[in-house]
C-alpha cells in the first residue's frame, strides 16, 4: 500500500512537471534562483522543486494607450496630448531582467520624449507635424527599449487638445479662411461666366455675319442666274425669230414691245431709233389719210338760231 501511494504521488508530480508553452509565448526558467533558459512554444518537462517558471511572456504585438498629459509648446501654449504605442516583446530574458516594470518605464519614457519634442515646436507646427513627431518618438523609444527586450513598432498621437480660448480663435480663423475661399470661388465663377458669355456672343456674331455673307452671296448668285436665264431666253427668242424668217414688220413690233416694257411705270427718256421714227410717221400718215384707227369723235356743230321777224313776232 505505501508503494502504491508513493507511485501515485510521483505520477502526480511528473504530470505537474509537464508544461506546454502556447504559441507566441515564452517562459523564463530559473534553476535555484538563477536564470537557466527560455522555453519556446511546445511541451517541456520541468525539474520539480529545482526549476521555476520566473516569467511568462507573450510575443504578440501589444498596445499601450497613454492618458492625456499636459504639454507646453515653444510659444507657451499648454495642450493635452495622448499617445498610442504599438510594441512587442522580442526577448523574454531581457524583458524579465532588464527593468522592474518595463511597461511603466515605457509609458514614462514616452511622456518625457513627447514633452521634449513638442517643447521645440510652436502651436501651429505641433498641429501640422503629427507625422514628424510620430517618427521621432518611434525612433527614440525603439532605441531606448532595446535593452528591455521591447521592440517599438509605431507611435501615434491620438488627440491634441489646445485650450478653449485657442480653440475659439482657431475656429474663427477657420471660418474667416472659408469665407475668403468662398468669395474667391464666387469671383472666379463670375469671371468665368462673363468670359464664357462674351465668347458666346462673339461666336454668335461671327456666325451671324457668316450667315449674312452666305445669304448675300446666294442672293447675288440667284439674281445673276436669273438675269442670265432671262437674257438667254431673249437671245433664244431672237434666234428663233431669225430662223423662222420673220419680216421687218414683226421685228418692228418686237421693238415696240421692248420700248413699252422699258417705259412701264418709269420716268425715263426713251430715244427711238431713226428707222422706228420713220415707221411711226408712215403709220400716222396712213391712219390720217385712210381714217383707219381714228377713234376721235368729231366736234359737235354749233346750233343754228333762227332770226326773229319783227313784223310777224309783234
Amino acid at each position: 500500500m505505501p508503494f502504491v501511494i508513493a507511485a501515485v504521488v510521483i505520477l502526480v508530480i511528473l504530470i505537474c512537471c509537464i508544461k506546454i508553452v502556447p504559441q507566441a509565448t515564452e517562459y523564463v526558467i530559473e534553476f535555484l534562483g538563477k536564470y537557466q533558459q527560455t522555453w519556446g512554444a511546445g511541451i517541456h518537462l520541468k525539474v520539480p522543486f529545482l526549476q521555476v517558471i520566473a516569467k511568462r511572456v507573450t510575443l504578440k504585438e501589444q498596445v499601450l494607450d497613454s492618458p492625456p498629459q499636459p504639454v507646453i509648446t515653444k510659444d507657451n501654449v499648454t495642450m493635452q496630448i495622448d499617445t498610442v504605442i504599438y510594441y512587442a516583446i522580442y526577448d523574454a530574458k531581457l524583458y524579465a531582467y532588464g527593468a522592474v516594470n518595463p511597461i511603466s518605464a515605457l509609458a514614462n519614457l514616452a511622456a518625457t520624449t513627447l514633452r521634449n519634442l513638442v517643447g521645440e515646436l510652436e502651436l501651429d507646427d505641433t498641429l501640422t507635424s503629427r507625422d514628424t513627431i510620430n517618427g521621432k518618438m518611434t525612433a527614440i523609444l525603439d532605441e531606448a527599449t532595446d535593452k528591455w527586450g521591447i521592440k517599438v513598432h509605431r507611435v501615434e498621437l491620438k488627440n491634441i487638445i489646445p485650450p478653449s480660448e485657442i480653440q475659439s480663435a482657431m475656429e474663427k480663423q477657420m471660418k474667416a479662411e472659408r469665407d475668403r475661399r468662398e468669395t474667391l470661388l464666387e469671383a472666379e465663377g463670375h469671371k468665368a461666366a462673363v468670359i464664357t458669355r462674351a465668347e458666346g456672343d462673339k461666336q454668335a456674331m461671327i456666325l451671324a455675319a457668316e450667315g449674312e455673307r452666305d445669304a448675300r452671296i446666294a442672293r447675288a448668285e440667284g439674281e445673276a442666274r436669273a438675269i442670265y436665264l432671262a437674257k438667254k431666253a431673249e437671245a433664244d427668242g431672237l434666234i428663233a425669230l431669225k430662223e423662222a424668217g420673220a419680216d421687218e414688220a414683226i421685228l418692228e413690233l418686237k421693238k415696240y414691245d421692248a420700248l413699252v416694257a422699258m417705259s412701264n411705270g418709269r420716268a425715263s427718256k426713251i430715244i427711238i431709233p431713226t428707222d422706228a421714227v420713220s415707221m411711226t410717221k408712215a403709220n400716222v400718215l396712213f391712219s390720217e389719210t385712210t381714217g383707219l384707227g381714228d377713234v376721235t369723235k368729231p366736234a359737235p356743230e354749233d346750233p343754228v338760231v333762227p332770226k326773229q321777224d319783227p313784223c310777224c313776232d309783234e
